[in-house]
């Protein structure tokens, strides 16, 4: 199984690049983040044309997820404990796989910034749901992954210059050290499971010619429970999709599992 996961940063305006990425790397299974559109503004049709069945959990103008899976899936949408939580940031799909399913999220997690305001402790908040969420799944001992846009730096081999990060939601102590905890629950992150390698990113800004100039971080993620870990094949990176015209900001991220 193929698992993909990519922040589009605006489906509509993307749907070309999105289109020739699911003729290209032909995932199983493709998470999309920030696609900024309402369920009924999503481009389902042409989705569905090229082969995938469509789940979304949309908002107005901002944020929204989504799952495009080969086969029909069971959905649940909205992580739990969010009780008055508008934001539409998590979808969940439990998809066939071999003999017996997967467990797959789709997740934007806030960006947190500034971090003087309340966005950050929104972020701070929003990752202690995860985990608790997470620490559920894993107590059903299923193959699941977590895939998604993080908005967390891990590590300084995941930025250009991690210096121009530290005062910055992404890369503060706090927010490292509930990634990590998350990890600690048991969760397996599948790059880094197949490389130590510094210098691969999934995000590069709009300014300055940070793009060019390879000034990039890695935020995307997939992380993956026991199960999942187990039968990790490959990960890796599409970053000839950000040389496109007109790109999104992030590249998609995918992992194979046996």
């Amino acid at each position: 199984m193929r698992i993909a996961t990519w922040n589009v940063n605006s489906v509509r305006q993307r749907l070309e690049h999105l289109l020739a990425y699911l003729k290209e790397a032909e995932p199983d299974v493709l998470c999309l983040q920030e696609i900024k559109c309402v369920d009924e503004a999503f481009p389902r049709l042409e989705i569905e044309s090229a082969g995938y069945n469509v789940a979304t959990h949309g908002q107005k103008t901002f944020n929204g997820v989504a799952i495009l899976s080969k086969q029909p899936a069971e959905i649940t949408r909205g992580l739990p404990g969010g009780d008055g939580d508008e934001q539409a940031r998590y979808i969940e799909a439990v998809v066939p796989f071999g003999n017996t399913i997967a467990r797959i999220a789709s997740i934007y997690l806030p960006n947190g910034n500034p971090p003087t305001t309340d966005k950050y402790a929104y972020k701070l908040g929003w990752m202690d749901r995860l985990a608790a969420h997470a620490r559920e799944l894993l107590k059903l001992e299923e193959c699941f992954v977590l895939a998604g846009d993080y908005n967390v730096i891990p590590d300084p081999r995941d930025a250009r210059d991690i210096g121009a990060w530290a005062g910055d939601a992404l890369y503060l102590p706090q927010t490292r050290e509930k990634f990590r905890a998350l990890l600690n629950l048991g969760l397996t992150d599948a790059l880094r499971a197949a490389t130590d390698e510094a210098g691969l990113y999934t995000f590069w800004d709009y300014q300055a010619g940070a793009w060019q100039k390879n000034n990039g971080i890695r935020i995307d993620h997939l992380l993956l429970s026991p199960q999942a870990a187990d039968r990790l094949q490959s990960a890796a990176i599409d970053k000839h999709m950000r040389a496109l015209e007109k790109p999104s900001d992030h590249v998609p991220i995918r992992i194979d599992l046996a």
